[in-house]
């Protein structure tokens, strides 16, 4: 072995005439370099310490394929920072969709042309343009750290354009028809969790989390702490609110708190039947043994026949919440109290949804600040 530099790892000359080099794993092994040159190897050998330390499989190197480093990325930088539903959905994305047709390209071979076949790919397999839009936003992120560690030299998702995804008008009650949902609803053993969503605006997954202790029936309000969600592999899991601003205080209407009461009182008498067999997991809303409730059995079982019986047309459970925050902007409360209950991480978020409800809002501010100023000119 020759005297090797600061840094640059084990070097050697070869009796072929190449030169090796060697850099220490933390298993004990080494992983070896070859070239033709001192100065070739040096540089392999300094890229690979350098993602050593940023934490890199130096197993990979910089001639790892893109499915080498999207797996990687997975582990090292989604995992720790994703909801367990979102990387699910990540992971989903990558070992379907993008593995198949540029998983062993080299990371630094991929061009705008090979991300433009792929979406184009996909839409022809009749994929949605919005999954594809996901498919590339995944991919930019991911690709933008491989920058950042100069893996590459640039992000070729900058150089390509994701798919145009039309803005799809969302389904909302007007209020005769959530009165007529109500009305028809009443009796019904989910008619509480109906109620709660037209008043709250909470998505499912917080409705279905919902514990009694989360709630104050006497000073009529509820706590958002959690969602609860199913995984695949994993079952019911309790997942932390979906930002900040999700985990959130809301006033509970009058009509909430009646329905809530009726429900917990048939909640105790079903308790009662179920004896030995009822699993207390504190849950407002479970099955007949206590356990969480299956979001598609409550969209086949009771949400759809519930619209049919009230005579309106089929939307989404998560319509309602859509509901919810267009009759309150209808009725003039401010965005961003709306923003509040709704658990949005910003006011924009808010505006852009429900743009819809704001042309109305405008003409009646407009004709107010007129009675105002009438006859002052």
């Amino acid at each position: 072995m020759t005297r090797r530099g600061h840094g640059e790892g084990t070097i050697a000359k070869r009796a072929d005439g190449r030169w090796v080099g060697a850099v220490s794993l933390q298993d004990g092994k080494r992983k070896w370099f070859y070239a033709k040159t001192r100065r070739d190897v040096q540089e392999k050998l300094i890229a690979a310490l350098r993602d050593k330390h940023q934490g890199l499989p130096l197993a990979l190197g910089p001639r790892q394929t893109l499915g080498q480093f999207l797996a990687h990325w997975l582990q090292a930088v989604a995992q720790p920072k994703l909801r367990p539903r979102t990387l699910a959905r990540y992971r989903e994305l990558i070992m379907i969709h993008i593995i198949p047709t540029l998983g062993k390209r080299p990371l630094q071979k991929i061009a705008p042309q090979d991300l433009q076949h792929l979406y184009a790919a996909k839409l022809r397999d009749n994929l949605s343009p919005r999954t594809v839009g996901h498919i590339h936003r995944l991919l930019h992120h991911a690709l933008q750290h491989a920058v950042r560690w100069n893996l590459v030299a640039r992000n070729v998702c900058d150089l390509v354009d994701p798919p145009r995804v039309a803005k799809q008008e969302i389904q909302v009650l007007s209020s005769e028809h959530a009165k007529m949902l109500l009305a028809a609803a009443q009796g019904n053993p989910l008619e509480a969790l109906y109620v709660l969503a037209l008043t709250t605006g909470m998505r499912q997954g917080e409705l279905f989390g919902l514990k009694w202790q989360d709630l104050d029936l006497a000073a009529a309000t509820v706590q958002v702490r959690r969602s609860l969600a199913r995984l695949k592999g994993r079952g019911f899991v309790e997942l932390e609110p979906k930002t900040a601003r999700s985990r959130r205080s809301i006033l509970l209407t009058p009509l909430a708190v009646s329905a809530l009461r009726r429900h917990r009182s048939r909640q105790l008498e079903a308790r009662l039947q179920a004896s030995s067999d009822w699993e207390d997991l504190d849950l407002v809303f479970c099955n007949a043994l206590g356990r969480p409730l299956e979001p598609t059995n409550v969209a086949r079982r009771s949400f759809r026949p519930l619209l049919e019986r009230a005579g309106l047309p089929r939307i989404r459970f998560h319509d309602l919440r859509h509901s919810a925050a267009t009759l309150l902007l209808s009725l003039g409360t401010h965005p961003k109290i709306v923003q509040e209950m709704l658990g949005h991480s910003q006011i924009a978020l808010t505006m852009d949804t429900y743009s819809h409800a704001m042309p109305t809002m405008q003409a009646d501010a407009v004709a107010r600040l007129g009675e105002l100023l009438a006859g002052t000119t």
